[in-house]
């Protein structure tokens, strides 16, 4: 973690001091991206981070779920992307600090609802969460990193933390019907392994 800390660190100082750096770290579910920018966060100190995960900008289950071509209705509409990139993260990027309210969605919320975001002098942002390096979104970032993470040690850990508030089984269904396929077609579409400046394993 103390080498990508300096690495990130060394470009921040590249980047003109009236805005804040960008780093996405994604991966697929379960991977340990929160893990990682958490990881991160600390070691950048003294480096002032603000940590922004993208469950936040969920859209509501009636819009992310469907019945029919389920992996893919996933991938191209579980998130409110240009949302989150236009009220939040660039404003915060461009300025440094922020504060507004935006609609939020949790895994198991019906509906949006209002969500203050306060942060201040930011120096880094990193932004966590899935599909973070489709090549639409790229050209936001300074710095990529991709968590590489076998399938099955992904299954187990979301087995585990229970995010969906779901029995076991049924976790490992949704996983393995939706999510997962919703993220191959992620990895085969586009290629985040290969256009991710760093890549980290995660067993």
């Amino acid at each position: 973690m103390g080498t990508m800390a300096g690495c990130i660190a060394e470009r921040r100082r590249d980047i003109p001091a009236t805005r804040a750096m960008l780093v996405a770290v994604s991966g697929i579910d379960a991977s340990g991206k929160g893990y990682v920018a958490r990881g991160l966060s600390v070691a950048l100190e003294p480096l002032r981070v603000a940590i922004i995960g993208v469950d936040d900008w969920l859209n509501v289950p009636s819009i992310r779920f469907t019945d029919t071509d389920r992996a893919s209705h996933f991938y191209r509409c579980a998130f409110r992307f240009d949302e989150m990139f236009e009220q939040l993260v660039l404003p915060l990027r461009d300025r440094r600090s922020i504060r507004v309210v935006c609609a939020r969605a949790t895994e198991t919320a019906q509906e949006l609802s209002p969500h203050e975001y306060v942060f201040e002098d930011v120096d880094v942002i990193l932004l966590e969460g899935i599909f973070l390096l489709k090549k639409s979104l790229l050209h936001h970032y300074d710095w990529s990193i991709w968590v590489d993470c076998p399938w099955e040690s992904a299954l187990r850990r979301a087995v585990v933390r229970n995010q969906e508030g779901m029995p076991p089984e049924a976790t490992q269904k949704v996983y393995k019907e939706l999510y997962f396929p919703a993220q191959a077609i992620h990895l085969r579409c586009e290629d985040p392994i290969a256009t991710a400046d760093t890549v980290i394993a995660n067993a």
